[in-house]
């Protein structure tokens, strides 16, 4: 960490330029004999990155920014929001994993104490920093590996451990929850021996249904995503709870929060009807697709499906707090019509449950991407190929 950056000259020149290109401010000659070209870029680099994902960290003053993997691998505030809502009052947590702390720093918002364990020590010294610069005072960062620091703490003398194991392992992507570093899976039994409670964000590419299996105790799993991209997966693991987990698929989009609570038992029972194209279509979000939620939201919100395995729905009226894009239907094709009438020059092209794939349709019938109009080419509930065309209601 150069403690030359924070020095006001450095911090003027930095806030003065952090609408320029990163690169072009690589290539220019420092004016500070202390700060290199490239240590200005990446802290400018920092505050655009900062701006949209960590806003809180952006528009404070005197902020650090770290390498630009660890931006990228942290949380945004967004997210951060739902772990601090998990944390009970005047809590002893230890974030196993560290990071840039985004996470750290909302729980410590309601935790007693929150200690920070991190093997980098740049990123530890960056951390103990920026708490300062940010107010918050029960943050205690340690430059220590968060396991050893575990296992030396005295039996029920933590409340709970946050962990974010790392999907990388010796520069390649993992995608068992065993080959994650730590790994969970052989600790949660010594974790459990300390703390009451253990959560635990995982990769969205992570399959849920083993982690399930795998995992000890899990009373809630969140799946979260932020304006239609899938951001994580949240477990919470209670030692004192032995009953079927709740999944909450949470849906985060221009400030908005929406979301569905059920548990795998509900999700099998529950009967869904099928109907023909009605009024309005409903394309769910993915967070609602990963969480497996697709009879589910169906009930809470009075749907229809159009086929068991095509996961839209459709109503008479519109269903103005559905969780994903709403359609209004203009017309309803069957595939052999569509091929007939096609005068679609420009529209946007999705398939549910359909033999072709959209590459080839836009091939195949000569539509270029974009424009007003939605086509949706799935398989009904009577098993016929179809096309819907539909217009997006804001």
């Amino acid at each position: 960490m150069n403690r030359n950056i924070l020095h006001k000259e450095v911090q003027d020149y930095i806030k003065a330029n952090r609408q320029l290109d990163p690169a072009v401010v690589a290539f220019k000659k420092s004016p500070f004999p202390d700060v290199s070209p490239s240590e200005l870029a990446a802290q400018i680099d920092g505050w655009q990155r900062a701006c949209k994902k960590l806003p809180t960290w952006a528009y404070s003053a005197n902020i650090y920014y770290p390498d630009k993997i660890n931006l990228e691998q942290c949380s945004s505030e967004h997210t951060a929001l739902v772990k601090q809502s998990l944390i009970r009052k005047g809590s002893k947590v230890v974030d196993l994993t560290g990071g840039f702390s985004v996470d750290s720093c909302y729980i410590a918002q309601e935790a007693h104490i929150v200690v920070h364990c991190e093997l980098n020590e740049k990123l530890s010294q960056i951390v103990k920093h920026n708490a300062e610069q940010l107010g918050v005072r029960n943050l205690v960062p340690l430059h220590t590996d968060g396991v050893k620091f575990v296992e030396e703490q005295e039996d029920d003398s933590l409340d709970y451990i946050y962990i974010d194991p790392s999907r990388r392992v010796n520069h390649a992507k993992v995608f068992l929850l065993e080959d994650c570093e730590p790994n969970i899976v052989e600790l949660q039994d010594m974790f459990f021996r300390k703390s009451r409670y253990i959560l635990c964000k995982l990769s969205p590419l992570m399959d849920i249904n083993s982690a399930l299996q795998k995992l000890k105790h899990v009373k809630l799993l969140y799946v979260i995503s932020v304006d239609g991209d899938c951001k994580e997966l949240l477990f919470l693991q209670d030692r004192d709870f032995n009953g079927e987990t709740t999944i909450t698929a949470i849906r985060l989009f221009s400030d908005q929060l929406q979301n569905i609570s059920f548990t795998p038992e509900e999700e099998k029972s529950t009967l869904v009807k099928t109907s023909e194209p009605l009024n309005y279509l409903y394309d769910p979000d993915v967070a609602i697709t990963k969480a497996g939620a697709f009879k589910s939201v169906a009930k809470a919100f009075g749907l229809f499906k159009l086929h068991t395995h095509t996961h839209l729905y459709t109503s008479e009226n519109l269903v103005k707090d559905f969780p994903g894009r709403i359609f209004k239907i203009q017309n309803v094709y069957s595939l052999g019509e569509f091929k007939k009438l096609n005068t679609f020059a420009k529209a946007n092209v999705a398939t549910k449950n359909f033999p072709i794939k959209v590459d080839e349709i836009r091939k195949k019938f000569k539509i270029k991407d974009g424009g007003a109009d939605f086509l949706y080419f799935l398989t009904d509930y009577a098993e016929n190929h179809i096309v819907i065309h539909c217009s997006k209601v804001e």
